[in-house]
């Protein structure tokens, strides 16, 4: 057996040997329905395409959580209009604790820029578990002469608008974040809308766009690897592990724009299915293998929040982003 296959093994016995001990201690105290749950396979639904920023945090949660609970943890996409119809999927399903949605930030904002959506945000799901804040990044190509996020402001100036910033369209975290770039530095550039990341950033390195704002999740393996290169982030202060890159709160006080990866339920759940949700995905959080792994693409992990501090960040989140909306001009449609 090889080294990286015993640690995975050594790991998974371990979350499973705090799970055993836990539920051991507790069993006593709690009804027959928390003792059989979960029964079968949980379906951990991604309203987005594999590989983006949602689906790579739910993959790094599977394996320990499926330890954990003792039931296989099946991750399925169901992508596509940002997210809607999985989270549609997940409203609709039978709420036994066996479907949870993992939802990145873009599902409370929908609720402030579309007018028909097929759920109501607050109705409809319950919170679960907060897993982690995202951060998005400023990017150009690895060898282009942009230099700096002043270099990046400075040009577009002087290029009167054909400087080109590429996102994913103005009613995604990363169009957002993009207007309110080009409305807080006057920078002007011209926003060029794409379908995904993907798309974007493929662009991006083949020169047909100047720069980009995207999820760090998505694009830290490219500036690692050297395709791409980082300006800047779009938090308040400097993401750990990536020290030497400026927060565009520098630049431009005030400024923190970051997603995060959270995990719902449809409501009525059974509340056993929640709490132990909340409380296996704490201690899976709280494990430094586990952050780290997840903190190496990008997100911070954030293992500290029940379920009710969970609700009320998810909705101090869709106001504060309903008012962003605002302020760059994006309305419902």
């Amino acid at each position: 057996m090889n080294t990286n296959m015993s640690k995975f093994v050594m790991q998974t016995l371990r979350y499973i040997g705090l799970s055993v001990l836990g539920m051991g201690l507790a069993s006593a105290a709690l009804p027959v329905s928390a003792q059989t749950w979960p029964a079968k396979p949980i379906h951990l639904i991604v309203g987005f395409a594999p590989g983006g920023g949602t689906d790579i945090v739910a993959r790094a949660l599977s394996v320990p959580m499926t330890a954990a609970l003792g039931q296989s943890i099946v991750v399925e996409n169901k992508a596509g209009a940002q997210g809607t119809i999985g989270a549609a999927f997940v409203a609709s399903a039978k709420p036994d604790g066996h479907t949870l949605f993992v939802s990145s930030s873009v599902m409370f904002v929908a609720k402030g820029l579309f007018k028909n959506l097929p759920y109501d945000t607050f109705k409809d799901f319950v919170p679960v578990a907060f897993i982690a804040r995202s951060p998005f990044a400023v990017l150009v190509k690895g060898d282009s002469n942009i230099a700096s996020l002043d270099d990046l402001i400075a040009k577009s100036k002087a290029s009167a608008g054909k400087l080109s910033l590429g996102n994913e369209g103005p009613r995604t975290f990363s169009g957002m974040i993009a207007r309110l770039f080009n409305a807080r530095s006057s920078a002007g550039a011209n926003l060029v809308a794409y379908a995904n990341v993907g798309q974007g950033t493929t662009d991006l390195m083949g020169g047909h766009v100047d720069a980009m704002v995207a999820d760090l999740a998505s694009t830290a393996p490219l500036v690692r690897q050297g395709k791409l290169r980082l300006l800047a982030t779009t938090s308040a202060k400097r993401v750990p592990g990536w020290d030497s890159t400026p927060a565009l709160a520098e630049k431009l006080p005030g400024f923190d724009m970051v997603g995060w990866f959270a995990v719902v339920a449809p409501t009525g759940t059974p509340a056993v299915a929640i709490e132990r949700s909340n409380r296996d995905i704490n201690a899976i959080l709280a494990d430094k293998e586990v952050a780290d792994r997840i903190a190496n693409i990008g997100p911070l992990v954030d293992s500290s929040m029940n379920v009710e501090a969970v609700g009320a960040f998810l909705r101090s989140e869709s106001v504060r982003w309903q008012s962003i909306a605002k302020e760059i001009g994006v309305l419902p449609e």
